[in-house]
C-alpha cells in the first residue's frame, strides 16, 4: 500500500500546536543540579510522540509534543540547542533548548526530500547538517541549514551512495563521515526496501565545506547486504560502526567495525554466541571516551555489548529487552528501552511505563549546555 509523505502545510501547522509548555523554573533548576544530561526521541503508551531530557537518575525533566516519531537528537554547545529529526521517512525535524526559554521551531523537509533520522553540527553551530533521501532519484543527500537564520535551507551535496543514515563530524571540523546504508526507499511505498538484491552499502568522507569525496569505501561483495547504519568516534579518531543485514537470516555476517582514515574498513570478530545474540541488528552505537569503551545495541537480540574500544576485545555482554538507546555514563553506558527502562551506567534502573523509549539517546555534558545566565 503506498503512504504518501504528509503534506508540508498540513504538517507546519499541526506541529505549532500542541507543543508543551516552556519548562518550569523549578525544573529548569532541576536540570541544573545534575552533571550531564539525556535527549532521547520516545512514544507514549497513547500514541502520542515526542523528545525527553532525562536527568543522569534517568527522571523525564522536560519534554516537547511531535507530531510522528522522533528518531536522533543532536545538540550544538553555542547556541545550547539540540534538534530532534524525524523517523525515516519523517519530513520534519524540531529545534528546542533545554531551558525552555525559547518555542520550539520545526524544520520541513523541501519537496523531493525526507530525513532519515539523523543530523549534526558545525563546530561553530553556523550549519546544521543532515541526511536526507533524494527518493524519486534514489540518491542520498546532505540538506544544509543556516542555523543563525531560523534554519533556512541554504544547499545540500550528495552522499555518494543511497540511503544514508547517521554521519558525524570527524576532529578537523570539516569533514564528515556518513554511513550509507545501501537500501532504496520511496516514501510512497513507506519503509518498504526496493533492491535488497542490489544494494551496495558504503562509508564515506566528504568535505563539508565544498561537498567533495575525500575517501569511500565499501564491503566485500560477498556482503553488499550488510547495511551500514549507526556509528560513534572514539578518542583516538578511530570511527565505530554497526550494521543491519539483509541477507538470510540463517546467515551471521560480523556487524561491527571500525573505520580509520586512509584504510581499509575493519568488521571485529566476536564469539559465536555474542554475535547470534544480535540477531543480525545493531540498533545503536556509543563509545565512552572515559572508559576507553564502545557500546553496541540489539533491540532485535535483546542484548547490549561492551568493547574494548583499543582491542576489540567483548568486556561485557548484557541481556535488556528491546535495547537500543545507549550513551555514555560514568565509567559505564546509560540505556534506554522499548519496553520504558533506563538502565544507569551503575546498574540502577527506573521504569517509565508510560514510555517506549526510541533507538537513541545523546548524553550533553553540563559544561556544554549550562548558561551565566542560569547559573
Amino acid at each position: 500500500m503506498k503512504t504518501p509523505l504528509i503534506d508540508r502545510r498540513d504538517f507546519l501547522r499541526a506541529a505549532g500546536v500542541g507543543f508543551m509548555a516552556a519548562m518550569a523554573p523549578s525544573a529548569w533548576a532541576r536540570t541544573l543540579a545534575v552533571d550531564a544530561v539525556f535527549a532521547t526521541a520516545f512514544v507514549k503508551r497513547d500514541g502520542s510522540f515526542g523528545a525527553a531530557v532525562l536527568s543522569e537518575a534517568g527522571k523525564v525533566l522536560h519534554a516537547i509534543d511531535l507530531p510522528d516519531r522522533g528518531h536522533d537528537v543532536t545538540f550544538d554547545p553555542i547556541s545550547k540547542r539540540s534538534v530532534v529529526f524525524a523517523r525515516q521517512p519523517g519530513t520534519f525535524a524540531v529545534v528546542f533548548d533545554h531551558s525552555g526559554r525559547d518555542a520550539p521551531l520545526t524544520i520541513a523537509s523541501i519537496a523531493g526530500r525526507h530525513f532519515f533520522g539523523h543530523g549534526v553540527f558545525s563546530a561553530d553551530g553556523a550549519l546544521l547538517y543532515a541526511t536526507e533521501n533524494d527518493f524519486d532519484n534514489a540518491a542520498g543527500v546532505v540538506g544544509v541549514y543556516d542555523a543563525r537564520a531560523k534554519f533556512s535551507r541554504v544547499g545540500e551535496f550528495p552522499t555518494y551512495g543511497m540511503g544514508p543514515h547517521e554521519l558525524l563530524l570527524l576532529g578537523d571540523g570539516r569533514t564528515i563521515a556518513v554511513a550509507n546504508g545501501g537500501i532504496e526507499t520511496h516514501p510512497d511505498y513507506g519503509r518498504a526496501e526496493l533492491n535488497i538484491a542490489t544494494m551496495k552499502p558504503s562509508y564515506v568522507l566528504i568535505d563539508r565545506a565544498t561537498g567533495d569525496l575525500i575517501e569511500k569505501h565499501e564491503l566485500p561483495a560477498a556482503l553488499h547486504q550488510l547495511s551500514i547504519r549507526h556509528m560513534d568516534t572514539d578518542p583516538s579518531g578511530t570511527v565505530w560502526f554497526g550494521c543491519q543485514y539483509r541477507g538470510p537470516g540463517t546467515d551471521r555476517p560480523l556487524l561491527v567495525g571500525r573505520a580509520t582514515r586512509g584504510k581499509d574498513l575493519q568488521l571485529l570478530d566476536m564469539p559465536q554466541d555474542v554475535l547470534s545474540g544480535f540477531r543480525n541488528y545493531i540498533g545503536s552505537v556509543a563509545a565512552n571516551p572515559a572508559a576507553g569503551t564502545v557500546a553496541v545495541s540489539s533491540p532485535e537480540g535483546n542484548s547490549l555489548v561492551v568493547l574494548d574500544a583499543a582491542s576489540g576485545r567483548v568486556v561485557a555482554n548484557s541481556a535488556l529487552v528491546e535495547v537500543c538507546g545507549v550513551a555514555p555514563d560514568g565509567t559505564g553506558f546509560m540505556a534506554t528501552t522499548g519496553a520504558g527502562q533506563i538502565v544507569e551506567g551503575s546498574g540502577a534502573t527506573r521504569s517509565e511505563p508510560d514510555y517506549v523509549w526510541d533507538n537513541h539517546m545523546l548524553r550533553i555534558e553540563h559544561a556544554a549546555w549550562a548558561t551565566s545566565e542560569a547559573a
